[in-house]
């Protein structure tokens, strides 16, 4: 399939990321040499690079060279202006860094009183706070050693707010870092924000999502009582409590929203999510949720030309989770999520990148390349469920180590309507990968391998919905344990197969 090819920046008054789509003619090897106004600046291997000391409100023409001689194209980059810095610890604001002061109020003063001109500056400390809210064209920055911590009280993230979690909408509790507000009818009503500064933005991790759930768990006992056998369709009985939770930073029907060198973690559920947006981009930065279940770290869902580049996960959960929805209630909103770039990342240990299992909306054209994923407990999985519909199509995977690869149906967050129709997946392509043919539990503070096989394909029964058009080229795989299969496949259709090799006794397919 013919994609646009995607060359973007994001910048500050001096400096800007650049980064760009891997060509399909190119690998790991492959150097890129990077021009500004036809001047040679620098060479990179990634296809991404740093431009510094540029002048504030220039334009800089930036062109990049593959492979020394052929343009890959040409940006125009622009710098902003110099802003005007509202630091939180002076007046009118006077928050204070002691890790003890609640500063909700202060920073959210500065937050309101932020204009595309200036920008909230968070100095060395540890600022604690409930939920922020930040509108269009806002910037915060958090420096170096700078900590914005979240609280562990649920009445700091009231009222409930429109949300979606899990495929479903719902409220939910505020976020610790809130923008826009969720309409799947409606346009973008949150534009132009930018989070950055290189120092960290935490959540109250498991004990406020504990705390959360609770207090949900009361209101909802006799609907959970009255489920009977069909709790069996939830991961397990807590997951509808768990539902309620918030989020480290929530961007509902947001677009353009930059997310850049920073450390992010420990929100009671999923670190950034993101549903109804466009062009949310996050890069440099570390994200962590270790002990917190179902703490996946960057989801998209229903959302659309977006990118996360040299990142680090330790999430106890899927680093990335691309979703769209959950039957039927997804069907029917219809919003696919799609043109989603990975590249450049490092998956410590957690799940790895995982599209669904919430896909009743559609996704499509999803490129990853360029990571590390062998720590993980999925590597690289697509996954629905016999009920979702929707469809999972043009996925390419090029340049990656993986603990396996895996297309599947799964039995867990199982709850909701049928569609009329299983899933479609089709048109994923896999190559230059190296599968371990092991993965990695750390869930519950374990630290154990697991064989398994390194690419598991498992289509549906019914006609038409078989898994089709996959293929696979130039992949390493370890050698499998005993008993354990390189390849496993049930119903399946035009599935290929190009230079795959066991690397231990060097024994091709």
């Amino acid at each position: 399939m013919k994609h646009d090819f995607l060359l973007d920046y994001r910048a500050t008054d001096s400096e800007a990321e650049v980064f760009w789509d891997l060509p399909e003619y190119a690998d790991k090897n492959s150097i890129y040499t990077i021009l500004v106004d036809g001047k040679r600046v620098g060479e990179t291997l990634k296809t991404h690079f740093t431009l510094k000391d540029l002048l504030p409100e220039s334009e800089n023409k930036v062109e990049i060279l593959f492979e020394g001689s052929k343009s890959l194209g040409i940006v125009t980059v622009c710098t902003g202006p110099v802003k005007k810095k509202l630091d939180v610890t002076r007046p009118p604001y006077n928050a204070v860094g002691d890790g003890k002061t609640l500063n909700t109020a202060a920073l959210q003063k500065a937050l309101d009183d932020c204009g595309r001109n200036s920008y909230v500056y968070i100095p060395e400390g540890t600022f604690l706070t409930g939920a922020l809210n930040m509108h269009s064209g806002t910037e915060l920055f958090v420096s170096e050693k700078a900590l914005l911590q979240g609280t562990t009280d649920p009445m700091d993230y009231l009222p409930l707010i429109k949300s979606r979690f899990e495929g479903y909408e719902r409220e939910c509790y505020r976020s610790l870092i809130n923008l826009g507000e969720m309409d799947h009818n409606a346009g973008y009503n949150c534009e132009d924000v930018v989070i950055r500064g290189g120092g960290s933005i935490m959540g109250g991790g498991w004990e406020l999502a504990k705390a959360m759930a609770k207090t949900e768990a009361e209101k909802l006992k006799d609907f959970i009582a009255s489920l009977g056998d069909r709790i069996k369709e939830y991961e397990k009985p807590e997951t509808i409590a768990h539902r309620v939770r918030g989020r480290l930073i929530n961007m509902s029907n947001c677009r353009n929203i930059w997310i850049h060198d920073l450390t992010l973690g420990f929100g009671p559920s999923w670190n950034l999510h993101f549903v109804y947006s466009d062009n949310v981009v996050t890069d440099h930065c570390t994200i962590k949720s270790q002990g917190v279940w179902n703490g996946d770290g960057w989801d998209p869902d229903s959302s659309t030309n977006s990118t996360i580049y040299a990142c680090d996960f330790y999430t106890e959960d899927d680093s990335v989770a691309i979703k769209s929805g959950k039957n039927p209630e997804g069907n029917i909103i219809n919003r696919p999520t799609k043109h989603i770039r990975v590249f450049d990342c490092i998956c410590h240990f957690g799940h790895g990148l995982c599209i669904g299992s919430e896909m009743s909306g559609g996704v499509e054209d999803v490129r990853l390349w360029d990571c590390d994923m062998g720590p993980t407990w999925s590597g690289i999985e697509i996954k629905a469920t016999q009920k979702r519909g929707g469809y999972v199509r043009d996925v390419t995977v090029r340049d990656i180590t993986a603990s396996h690869v895996m297309i599947h149906s799964v039995g867990f967050n199982d709850d909701g309507e049928g569609y009329k129709t299983p899933p479609v997946i089709e048109d994923c392509h896999f190559e230059r990968m190296h599968l371990l043919g092991r993965f990695l539990d750390n869930n519950a503070g374990k630290n154990e391998w697991h064989n398994c096989p390194s690419i598991l394909l498992c289509g549906f029964e019914e006609e038409g919905h078989e898994l089709r058009n996959i293929s696979f080229k130039d992949i390493e795989m370890e050698n499998p344990a005993e008993d354990t299969d390189s390849i496993h496949m049930e119903n399946c259709e035009d599935i290929s197969f190009t230079n795959m090799k066991s690397i231990k006794n060097n024994t091709s397919y």
